[in-house]
């Protein structure tokens, strides 16, 4: 099972920040499995400032094209350009991915977490300094001595988007993080996502829970048979469907 932690290169990677990873611009970008076109024809511009949300049914291609947009897959036809860096392995290294479920090292919470930063071949100073900042930011200082893999699984699933976070990384996507947690689990890593997205990093996170959508989005990426159907600010998405999506969630599409 894949982890975020494959996502990591094993050196430092300097970078400019002056040469921006947006607008994210994608176009034509197609993804075939054999015969089977799993992502049709995908146009899309996304900007940095807004929470992008991508939802759709099973099978729509959500967590297809997360992978495509960070590098893990190579699409089959179409580009996928991050701003003005040329070449997505170089943008990912500015990037984080966190899967659904966690895959934690069998260590304790601090060592996960410094793990990534070793990797990277960050001074001991700088990584104790990354590491208490992380901690606290994600409410997990008093599990730092913890055997990552004895924690309940919203706290494993926490200390997989804290080991994300603990990069810095410019732009956080996110697969169903929280999918099958408890309420007080879930609402602590929304929490966690929206003190980051404040501190400046980009979210793409895909959701098939309307409900979260609804608190997290400033806009919506809605997918359909790996075609997007709907693309637009979450208040129209929710209040003023398209016809394409409509139908898919008919009333309960109209909340607020």
């Amino acid at each position: 099972m894949p982890s975020d932690v494959e996502t990591l290169q094993p050196e430092r990677i300097s970078t400019d920040p002056a040469q921006s990873l947006f607008p994210l611009k994608v176009r034509q970008l197609v993804y075939n499995v054999g015969k089977q076109r799993l992502i049709d024809g995908i146009d899309l511009t996304i900007e940095k400032d807004r929470r992008t949300i991508i939802m759709g049914p099973n099978g729509a291609g959500k967590s297809l094209l997360l992978r495509l947009l960070h590098g893990l897959l190579t699409p089959t036809e179409g580009e996928i350009c991050w701003g003005e860096t040329p070449r997505v392995d170089q943008a990912r290294q500015r990037q984080a991915l966190v899967f659904q479920r966690p895959v934690l090292l069998r260590r304790s919470v601090g060592a996960n977490l410094c793990f990534a930063l070793k990797l990277r071949r960050y001074t001991r100073a700088e990584r104790e300094e990354r590491l208490r900042h992380i901690l606290e930011l994600a409410s997990l200082s008093h599990l730092a001595d913890r055997p990552a893999r004895v924690l309940s699984q919203g706290e494993q699933q926490r200390v997989a988007v804290a080991r994300a976070l603990v990069l810095e990384p410019e732009v956080l996507l996110l697969d169903e993080p929280t999918v099958s947690l408890d309420p007080v689990s879930v609402e602590a890593i929304e929490e966690l996502i929206l003190a980051v997205h404040r501190r400046g990093t980009k979210i793409i996170l895909v959701t098939h829970d309307m409900a979260q959508a609804r608190r997290l989005a400033d806009e919506v990426v809605f997918l359909e048979q790996g075609r997007v159907v709907e693309h637009s600010l979450s208040r129209q998405f929710f209040q003023q469907p398209s016809a394409a999506t409509a139908h898919i969630y008919g009333s309960s599409r109209v909340v607020l």
